[in-house]
């Protein structure tokens, strides 16, 4: 049962920083490409960054430059490194990533449980 397990979100100042992290659990599989999504309320989920097995990455326009996404493959981990802070980034983050059972021999998409990030003073 592949699982995908986020921490380190919460409540920080205008500026502030957290750094995001999610772990995928589980075995039998590979790991492809991964991301971090968010959700305002009242809003639809957007990628936020991406990145591949190989390490290429791609951002939405109003998080370049202040915000990092990077992986471990051997720890089978994703990180978001969020800088400079904004209230208009207070939302739930997701994590995803593209899997491929090795059991089932079927290839999809997992979704962590969310966490929290506000932004306020």
């Amino acid at each position: 049962q592949v699982q995908l397990v986020e921490s380190g979100g919460g409540l920080v100042q205008p500026g502030g920083s957290l750094r995001l992290s999610c772990e995928v659990s589980g075995s039998s599989f590979n790991l492809y490409g991964m991301g971090w999504y968010r959700q305002a309320p009242g809003k639809q989920r957007e990628l936020v960054a991406g990145i591949t097995v190989a390490g290429s990455t791609n951002y939405a326009d109003s998080v370049k430059g202040r915000f990092t996404i990077s992986r471990d493959n051997a720890k089978k981990t994703v990180f978001l490194q969020m800088s400079s802070l904004k209230p208009e980034d207070t939302a739930v983050y997701y994590c995803n990533a593209d899997i491929f059972s090795r059991t089932t021999l079927r290839r999809a998409n997992y979704w962590g449980q969310g966490t929290q990030v506000t932004v306020s003073s």
